[in-house]
């Protein structure tokens, strides 16, 4: 099973409910089968555990893992480029006429057919986990397009299946800034050493930390002068270190050492190292996530109206901007 590294966490709606088998069944009919020789991508739904012909949603202490995968072929765009440029040069000097546009973009669909069965092969894999109990959906994506693609999957697959986003109260980005302007983390949460604030007005300025103390009037008068975080760096109950976004996304989860300590026992087998990463990943997830809601005002109701946004941060002394590392890795 992949680890859920960078995840995004939707709502399932109430009124969906089907039992593990009748899942089961609908995922079947979108297993994956790789590309044919001239396909550009193929999509579907692969076994969890990694054994061929077995199930595709396991069940681990009541929560439900599956795994989606994508398939794509790339041909490098100089190759393509350069074969078109040939082509239209033949076309030329055997008929004395200049292609166009139009009958060069022939050529280039014409040519990416022809390269295909060459072309290079990438897999993705994402995990995904659904939450039967609490009506969540978890994706392991860093990008709102690559979750899509699940989620439309899984609308496809699963009869009255429907999800939205999750929203809260307070915006992410709101919250942090309280945060970090105050130095009080909500209960249960401490600020670690990285972030990133952002313009909101036309100059579109960013300014990067990065292992690097936060609690300096420096981030304040970022604050105050209208520059709104966008990533901030944190640590649930000192059992799991995330990145949390403004789009509530979670990236860069690390599962602490403490965690293990609470895992199930497991043997050295496969089965067994699957069964306790599945535990481990969704029960501190399963208290990870309705915590950070409850410090974001809470989970908003679909047709609420937006809610007021966090109290505004203290004014900052005046003091000369500090270079932040633009370099660093974030």
């Amino acid at each position: 099973m992949s680890v859920f590294k960078n995840v995004i966490v939707y709502r399932i709606e109430t009124t969906w409910s089907q039992p593990l088998e009748e899942v089961e069944k609908g995922l079947d009919a979108q297993r994956f089968v790789p590309c044919g020789p001239s396909q550009e991508k193929s999509v579907g739904w692969v076994e969890p555990r990694g054994e061929a012909h077995g199930p595709l949603v396991e069940s681990v202490a009541g929560q439900w893992l599956l795994e989606f995968m994508i398939e794509s072929k790339t041909l490098p765009a100089s190759v393509v480029r350069r074969k078109v440029e040939e082509r239209a040069a033949q076309i030329e000097a055997t008929t004395g006429r200049k292609p166009g546009k139009k009958e060069k973009k022939e050529l280039k669909e014409d040519i990416t057919h022809e390269l295909l069965p060459l072309a290079f092969t990438r897999h993705a894999r994402v995990a995904v986990w659904i939450d039967p109990q609490t009506h969540r959906l978890v994706v392991n994506a860093s990008n709102a397009q690559r979750a899509d693609e699940v989620v439309t999957s899984l609308v496809k697959a699963l009869d009255g299946f429907a999800v939205s986003l999750v929203n809260t109260q307070v915006e992410p980005a709101a919250a942090m800034a309280e945060w970090l302007s105050s130095q009080e983390p909500p209960a249960g949460f401490t600020i670690d050493r990285e972030c990133e604030l952002k313009a909101s007005d036309e100059s579109k300025a960013v300014v990067r930390y990065a292992k690097h103390p936060l609690d300096i009037d420096e981030i304040r008068q970022h604050i105050a002068n209208g520059k709104r975080p966008t990533r901030l760096a944190m640590t649930w109950d000192d059992r799991v270190s995330f990145e949390l976004t403004e789009g509530l996304q979670l990236r860069k989860i690390v599962f602490l050492e403490g965690t293990l300590d609470d895992a199930p026992a497991s043997g050295s087998g496969k089965e067994d190292n699957f069964d306790a990463d599945a535990a481990i990943a969704t029960g501190e997830l399963g208290q990870l996530v309705p915590d950070l809601l409850e410090a974001l005002g809470g989970e908003m109701q679909l047709g609420a109206a937006p809610a007021a946004s966090a109290p505004a941060a203290p004014a900052a002394k005046p003091e000369e901007e500090a270079l932040a590392d633009e370099s660093a890795p974030f």
